[in-house]
């Protein structure tokens, strides 16, 4: 979304040097300028309280507040995240934040990145300069943005930075993450007596291939793994049963003592929905491929199953029609997960942080440059149909973020994908909101689908 890559004493991140590596995003696209809202967000705002939004979701660039990742703060990027707080507020907006939003500071990667565990402790320090300057506005906090896939597809796949392939750095990286959460939970509410902790994490409900018990088990992993291993963490200072035979524990890097830091209770559980999984069980197959990733939110297994530690093949299926982003429309996932995270963690509040289609529609010459994009209001209302299903049933839902405002860089696939209520040209910056836009805006002021 912002641009502005290295103005005002930003650091280098992981994505600015895979950016500009050749190769590595589709079309060449880099995120130095994106969607430009470092400079444009006043803009956006008001775009925003146009279409009756109550809630922002934005994330804060760590190498704009430190740089290197370490040390005293940037005063200009500090100001930035200020202003932006300040002009939601001023708008009747709630300011929503995810402290990291898998851009880390290029010289953290230079000290081993994730996998080094001694990251917890940066980012803790990191998460208490945000909450000590932005704390008195800024009172929901999230510390990353889908920490499975930071490790998984960074550090196991390589499909994003620092694109390495090693699935015990994997491992290492996930457990750091994990303590990093829970010493950012602290590091916050000892800054700020009004924060407020949750997540946004992702999410895809696990449905098994078969109804064989083995998938079933297998399904379960898949929930363990990729849903619910850093809730789990915080919720209860231990990880759930992801793995077949013992949890390699020695390979992540654990140690005594580790579950005390792992356990910081969140006011609030945070997750992005999207898709579904299949899910069958991989634990005869005698060659582990390690997965990989085609866009953002699909997994292609190897035929031999993930890892030698989860031993898991998902798919996502084809049975819905597919988005133009190649996702399966499947409405009823979002109900089918809410109702079980209700279940599982004890009807906790719950806010759906992301959730969204891709669709190219672009503005019609014929009809004044409206943009007609009639498949995403349809797969917004059946989700949003959904979700009330799940309300109704005794789901504690307050907030529902639908990804995104605007048509932004869409990390590795570039600009070849289009998420936004709001239609981007990235060439002159201008925005123009689209027919699910308005859609959304009476959605939004009126609480009902029936607009």
């Amino acid at each position: 979304m912002e641009g502005a890559w290295d103005e005002d004493g930003k650091g280098e991140s992981i994505w600015d040097r895979f950016t500009h590596t050749p190769g590595k995003v589709r079309g060449g696209a880099t995120g130095d300028v994106a969607c430009d809202q470092y400079h444009l967000y006043p803009q956006d705002i008001a775009l925003a309280k146009q279409l009756n939004l109550k809630s922002y979701r934005f994330s804060i660039s760590w190498p704009r507040i430190q740089p290197t990742g370490v040390g005293t703060p940037n005063r200009k990027g500090i100001d930035h995240y200020s202003r932006l707080a300040d002009t939601l507020l001023d708008a009747g907006i709630r300011p929503w934040c995810t402290m990291y939003h898998w851009d880390l500071p290029q010289a953290l990667e230079d000290r081993g990145g994730w996998p080094n565990r001694d990251l917890a402790g940066y980012f803790a320090d990191y998460a208490g300069i945000l909450a000590k300057h932005l704390g008195d506005r800024i009172t929901v906090w999230a510390p990353f943005n889908m920490p499975w896939a930071i490790a998984y597809m960074g550090y196991a796949v390589g499909a994003f930075p620092p694109g390495r392939t090693c699935f015990s750095d994997f491992l290492k990286a996930a457990h750091t993450l994990a303590l990093a959460q829970g010493e950012a939970h602290r590091s916050v509410k000892a800054a700020s007596s009004q924060a407020t902790v949750g997540s946004a994490y992702e999410m895809a409900p696990a449905y098994p291939k078969t109804d064989s018990e083995e998938d079933h088990a297998a399904a379960a992993r898949y929930h363990a793994m990729n849903n619910v291993f850093f809730l789990e963490a915080a919720m209860k200072g231990r990880y759930p049963n992801a793995f077949v035979g013992e949890p390699p524990y020695e390979v992540m890097g654990f140690k005594a003592g580790d579950e005390k830091i792992l356990y910081a209770p969140l006011d609030w559980v945070g997750f992005h929905y999207y898709t579904r999984r299949i899910v069958s069980d991989a634990s005869n197959a005698q060659h582990f491929g390690g997965g990989s990733f085609s866009g953002t939110e699909i997994e292609s297994e190897s035929a031999g199953g993930r890892d030698p530690y989860t031993r898991i093949r998902a798919t996502m299926p084809t049975e819905g029609p597919l988005t133009e982003s190649g996702l399966e429309v499947w409405p009823r996932g979002i109900y089918d997960l809410v109702t079980r995270i209700s279940k599982e963690y004890n009807h906790p509040i719950i806010e759906i942080t992301e959730s969204g289609c891709g669709y190219l529609d672009a503005p019609y010459d014929q009809e004044n440059g409206r943009i007609p994009d009639t498949r995403r209001i349809h797969w917004y209302r059946q989700v949003l149909a959904e979700l009330a299903r799940a309300i109704a049933d005794g789901a504690r839902v307050r907030a529902y973020h639908a990804w995104s405002l605007l048509d932004n860089f869409q990390w590795a696939e570039g600009h070849t994908e289009r998420y936004g209520l709001i239609y981007t040209d990235f060439r002159s910056q201008k925005r123009t909101i689209k027919d699910s836009g308005f859609w959304y805006s009476r959605v939004a002021a009126s609480n009902r689908l029936d607009v």
